[in-house]
């Protein structure tokens, strides 16, 4: 990493999907050790603590298409100006979700900072679905399913232009990592916005290592680095069930940490975020221990 100075700040958000849970992610990863273990790997921590979220009991879910919009949106822009001043204060942002819509607000705070300086950033996306679906296209109105789509300019414009013009990423910059279940109608989306994917088969036949020289590639030609959007279900359910929206066939143990291994070794990752832990559907913590784990592999935990 660039810098010594890490900054943590939880985003405890879980309006951006059905299956409550989430929100407790940012809890239940610091429980796992991650501050001391980053102090461990010689890293100064500052933690900033977590946004303020509202919760669903409290709030109207609004336009049935674009669930809690206005919510996530107050939320997003809060994460945004958090992350901006982090990495103004000289720390790499850190960022704990929450479900997979924080990363508009991650990600929308890294790319105002850089554009001030006018340069770009690219973006990596281990998942295990596309996150490219628009109000319009979405058979659920989840925002967590839209954030890449609004990173890359298609979306509502409460979110695509929050803390700036859009696209925050440009699609040519932007690679997916781990894709396996695409809805219907977002197909297209994904093979036509010019973003890169990567999915399960291509991991298969090729294998990881080949795959991320592919994607460390394409998110760093012309940037000044990369954002790293790590959602845990990129991980097969096998070694993280607790997750928001778990999907099989994803990538092994040993698979997800050579990933993380690769963009340390990179040295092009300015800051980074890990989502969709859910304890309540969790074995033993398992799953958050296990982002504690790849967190350490990304920011320079080696086997010797």
């Amino acid at each position: 990493m660039p810098h010594s100075h890490i900054a943590i700040v939880g985003a405890p958000l879980d309006l951006g999907q059905d299956r409550r849970g989430v929100d407790m992610g940012p809890s239940a990863v610091r429980v796992a050790g991650l501050n001391a273990r980053l102090a461990g790997l010689g890293y100064e921590v500052t933690d900033l603590g977590n946004i303020p979220v509202e919760q669903a009991e409290a709030a109207s879910p609004g336009d049935p298409h674009a669930k809690y919009l206005e919510q996530i949106a107050a939320a997003c822009g809060l994460l945004g100006e958090r992350v901006c001043r982090a990495l103004a204060a000289g720390f790499v942002p850190v960022v704990l979700g929450g479900d997979h819509s924080v990363a508009v607000g991650t990600v929308s705070g890294v790319a105002r900072w850089f554009r001030d300086r006018e340069e770009n950033i690219g973006l990596i996306w281990l998942d295990a679905h596309a996150d490219m679906n628009t109000p319009e296209s979405s058979p659920s109105g989840n925002i967590h399913g839209m954030p890449l789509a609004c990173l890359a300019g298609a979306g509502p414009p409460e979110l695509t232009e929050l803390l700036g013009p859009p696209p925050k990423v440009q699609p040519r910059n932007a690679v997916i990592v781990g894709l396996r279940d695409v809805d219907h109608v977002e197909k297209a989306f994904v093979r036509e916005s010019g973003v890169r994917a990567f999915t399960m088969r291509d991991i298969d036949e090729r294998g990881m290592r080949a795959v991320m020289d592919d994607a460390i590639r394409i998110a760093t030609a012309g940037t000044a680095g990369f954002h790293l959007s790590l959602d845990m279900d990129f991980v097969d359910p096998a070694d993280a069930p607790g997750v928001g929206t778990p999907v099989r066939g994803g990538a092994t143990y040993r698979e997800a940490h050579l990933a993380m291994e690769m963009i340390c070794d990179s040295g092009k990752m300015v800051s980074m975020e890990a989502v969709e832990v859910n304890p309540v559907i969790d074995e033993s913590n398992r799953t958050a221990s296990l982002a504690v784990e790849l967190i350490m592999s990304g920011l320079g935990k080696r086997i010797l």
